[in-house]
């Protein structure tokens, strides 16, 4: 449409890989009026069609570029990717500073909140923008699971869309001898539907992070995962449902399975087929020098692409990504191991999806697929106009069950929220925008899709608060003031609490007594786990060269303890230990805990079994703990943080002094005294017959019961009450109230850095941060203008420099010379005085963690690179992927050209010239080979 009305379009992307795919697809429907712009490279950037990255238009829409007045249409590809925790800020920034004038078009195959979203874009640009929405698929799925250690394949989900749930009891039954409550796991009426088997089986254990074994990641996929893998493909290829992607959520296991299938007499392609596709690789090939064609990791993949078999994922050379995707659109592989990201990006769809595990670790937890990404990877499945319907088939264990399979396979996708926030990029840009615009900070954070979404929950928090209130009125006691002096004495101790615990969790103090077998108390806000056992006490590796002395304790938060706690046995089984829950069953695990949530210490310790990885000593364990807290009926005995921990300091003195005053009169407390009648009642119906009437007379027991009665009428109307105060307070707590005070403290550290003056307006040091987009904005500035990259030669600098580029995690052990010790050194010291600025104007940040974000991980290899060596070598030297290494070294690249802008900015035409020097040292050979798709 607007090539047809001679309008200007942009097409943005969130990953460079699909912004260089979909410049492809657009010049083979538009010839050469297609235009690209990423980080990389700009190809035609005044083409009626200019296809780039997110980060580009936001960059463009903050320096006013003049492209966007010519612009008609933004077409924003993969919009969900605005929740994204890191990068999700882009898209908002770009969608609320866009020109009024122009029209946006989102994309979305999960987006659930989709009209929500809307009427932010209508809020925000005065326009209709219509939802245009379906569920129809031309192409229908079938979805079944193969049971771990069973045979067979069972529909779990039929085209219609109807959840099979007698087919999953049978599959639970027959593979683990696991019989559902009355037949049914989800309570709904079971359907007829037989199941649907075929041949093929085996135990499908696909599990773990990403990694290639130590290389950052659990890499649990064994032989026999990969066995069972074989058997799917295998059971695919003699049904002719191939092609077949199969998803991993794990890089290493992903490989590990396609080179399992190289030792097997499996091959998919005509002999006419592997000359295509000898050709095809020979020729991707050309563009890279002798030497690296010869690459192992490039000579090795040849052999299993010729039997139509592939391998997908972000370790992968950027090169050799491109040609397996290539040849997985011309059909010339059949069987694709893939991770999630293959999901994202032009449509290669096939006939099969299989999915390895159906969980995945998130850089938190390692739990179930989401809904929403399963429709993301599950969509692949089924070719329109080739397939009559689309197989996905899930391989599952016995820790799944009906109700969390049903969840996955027929759930909806997550609402789209806002991962709105703040980073000195932004603040600065926008503070250079609006200078005289007569706009300020809260025009941007009151147009934001957080605070929309915040203001259209009102009118149902207010009415929620009115029939709470309304039914905390209806319940009328006789002892109001008794209660009010309750909560008032609660709050009252734990005010004092937090002062004393401060003072315990000092390494000083408690370090001492934290020995194995030390019983100690821990709480996480309000999960309290009660009473553990400590195992170990470790503290965090201190950054190298950080400028800390060898004998400073550090925080509380430099040290980790390893703690046998008592945790609710379904959640151990679900992958996130939780504490245990009224009706759970206790198992005690190992859990590392900081610190900072030690709430108590003991008096007593116990002697620990030698093996503690062995189910049997930790339930011993258990029985001990639970005999211990049965001796102590009034609580086990605690150290005084005085008396016994040596505590001088006055406030400790008092707040101990204190809280026993307050914990005597909080004992005379008419709703006290309930509460423990209460505990007594609850005890005594829990010990049938004459057991549970010998605690007691029964003139007590009819006592307590009745003061059980009353406590629950207080713990009603509190819990009540309760409930609408948070209310009350969640609505004037916006995040415009938020962002009012961190954007007060920010802009507080740039004033004390000189990047902005006191009255708010951008300093020359702020327009030099201001084109660092790709790097800690504050630190990159400071080490420009301390003079950290004058005295360093071109090898050293861009060394140092990609310290400052985020990679990813390696189990090497760092071991620099003095020749990169000392930039490093000056890198840590200056990122450790931000840190202390931070703190002075109250943002939470520790210095220590702070100074060991910046990993010198990868400056050895970006050093011998800068100075000749060759691909293989500097592969030799780091446990990283290849493709992990190449991501680094383009975005250092980038980093550079930003560096070289900044220069400029402040006049300093050495320095910019240096950059420059620096970066055509790494810009060369494989590194930087040219896209397939360019």
């Amino acid at each position: 449409m607007a090539f047809r009305d001679n309008q200007k379009v942009i097409y943005t992307s969130p990953l460079k890989a699909l912004s260089n795919q979909k410049f492809r697809e657009l010049c083979d429907e538009f010839d050469d009026d297609v235009g690209l712009m990423t980080g990389d490279v700009s190809i035609r950037p005044n083409a009626t069609c200019v296809v780039m990255t997110t980060e580009i238009l936001r960059s463009m829409l903050y320096r006013g570029s003049e492209i966007l007045r010519e612009v008609a249409w933004v077409i924003f590809d993969e919009v969900h990717y605005m929740q994204d925790r890191e990068r999700g800020v882009v898209w908002e920034e770009a969608i609320i500073f866009l020109p009024k004038g122009i029209r946006m078009v989102f994309l979305s195959a999960t987006l659930s909140n989709a009209s929500e979203f809307a009427g932010w874009v209508c809020h925000l640009h005065k326009q209709p923008c219509h939802v245009v929405y379906t569920d129809f698929r031309p192409t229908p799925l079938q979805h079944y699971a193969f049971p771990a250690g069973g045979s067979g394949l069972y529909l779990i989900k039929d085209e219609q869309g109807n959840f099979k749930t007698e087919n999953f009891s049978e599959l639970r039954h027959v593979a683990f001898n696991i019989t559902d409550q009355n037949g049914n796991a989800d309570g709904e009426k079971p359907t007829t539907s037989a199941p649907a088997r075929d041949d093929g089986g085996g135990r499908g254990r696909g599990r773990g992070r990403g990694g290639r074994g130590g290389r950052g990641g659990r890499g649990q996929g064994g032989p026999s995962a990969s066995e069972d893998v074989y058997k799917i493909v295998k059971l695919i290829k003699a049904r002719n449902f191939q092609p077949v992607i199969v998803f991993s959520f794990n890089r290493r296991e992903c490989e590990q399975s396609a080179l399992f299938m190289r030792n097997k007499e499996l091959n998919f392609n005509s002999p006419e087929e592997e000359e295509s596709v000898a050709l095809i690789f020979k020729q991707a090939m050309q563009c890279l020098k002798e030497e690296d064609r010869e690459l192992q990791f490039i000579d090795s993949l040849l052999p299993l692409l010729k039997r139509g078999i592939g391998v997908h994922h972000s370790g992968l050379l950027p090169i050799l990504k491109e040609v397996i995707e290539l040849l997985f659109q011309e059909q010339l592989i059949k069987c694709l191991f893939a991770t999630e990201t293959f999901a994202m990006g032009l449509n290669m769809p096939a006939t099969t999806c299989v999915f390895t595990s159906m969980r995945k670790w998130d850089g938190e937890s390692n739990r179930w697929v989401k809904s929403g990404e399963y429709i993301q990877m599950s969509g692949r499945a089924g070719r329109r106009g080739k397939d009559d319907r689309g197989v996905c088939i899930m391989m599952v264990d016995e820790s799944m069950d009906a109700f969390t399979c049903k969840e996955i396979v027929t759930g909806k996708p997550s609402p789209l929220l806002s991962s709105f926030k703040l980073s000195y990029y932004t603040l600065l840009n926008l503070m250079r925008r609006m200078e005289n615009t007569g706009q300020n900070m809260e025009y941007v954070i009151q147009h934001s899709f957080q605070q929309y979404q915040f203001e259209r929950t009102l009118p149902d928090k207010q009415a929620e608060v009115a029939r709470l209130e309304g039914a905390a009125a209806s319940i009328t006691l006789a002892t109001e003031e008794q209660y009010a002096q309750y909560q008032q004495l609660k709050q009252d101790i734990a005010r004092y609490e937090t002062v004393m615990l401060s003072a315990i969790q000092q390494p000083a103090a408690c370090l001492h007594f934290l020995r194995p077998g030390r019983l100690v108390r821990i709480r996480e806000g309000s999960l309290d786990w009660g009473w553990g056992i400590v195992v170990s006490v470790m503290r965090k590796a201190v950054a190298v060269n950080a400028g800390v002395q060898a004998d400073d304790l550090g925080p509380p938060s430099a040290y980790i303890l390893d703690v046998l706690l008592s945790c609710d046995a379904a959640s151990v089984k679900a992958g996130k230990p939780m504490p245990l829950s009224k009706d759970g069953n206790a198992e005690m695990h190992v859990l590392p805990v900081p610190l900072t949530l030690l709430s108590a210490i003991s008096t007593l310790r116990v002697s620990l079994p030698n093996d503690l990885r062995q189910p049997e000593p930790r339930r011993s364990t258990l029985l001990t703990l639970k005999e211990l807290e049965k001796r102590y009926e009034h609580g086990l005995p605690q150290l005084d943080p005085v008396e016994d921990m040596n505590i001088v300091e006055p406030a400790v003195n008092n707040a101990v002094r204190r809280i026993e005053q307050l914990e005597q009169q909080l004992s005379t407390n008419e709703v006290f005294k309930c509460r423990r009648h209460y505990a007594i009642a609850v005890a005594a119906c829990d010990i049938s017959g004459l057991a549970g009437r010998q605690l007691l007379n029964r003139r007590a027991l009819m006592q307590a019961e009745r003061d059980a009665k009353r406590y629950t009428a207080f713990e009603k109307k509190a819990g009540l009450t309760a409930q609408a105060e948070r209310l009350k307070t969640s609505m004037k707590e916006s995040q415009l109230a938020n962002f009012r005070a961190e954007t007060k403290s920010r802009s507080q550290v740039l004033r004390k850095l000189g990047m902005i003056d006191g009255e708010g307006m951008v300093t020359l040091k702020g327009r030099a941060a201001c084109e660092i987009d790709t790097a800690d904005e504050l630190l990159t500035t400071e080490m420009m203008f301390n003079g950290t990259f004058n005295g360093l030669d071109k090898h050293q600098l861009v060394a140092l420099v990609s310290c400052l580029v985020p990679g990813e995690k390696s189990q090497e052990q760092i071991q620099l010379t003095k020749a990169l010790s000392e930039p490093l050194s000056q890198l840590q010291q200056t990122a450790r005085n931000i840190a202390e600025i931070s703190q002075e104007c109250k943002l939470q940040i520790e210095p220590d963690e702070y100074v060991e974000s910046f990993k010198p991980f990868s400056m050895d290899i970006t050093y011998h690179w800068s100075k000749g060596a060759s691909f293989g070598d500097i592969c030799r030297m780091t446990d990283k992927f290849e493709g992990c290494v190449v991501r680094e070294m383009r975005r250092l690249d980038e980093l550079m050209k930003n560096l070289h802008l900044a220069a400029k900015v402040v006049g300093d035409g050495d320095l910019a010239a240096k950059f420059e020097e620096s970066a055509l040292t790494i810009r060369r050979d494989i590194v930087f080979a040219a896209s397939l798709y360019i």
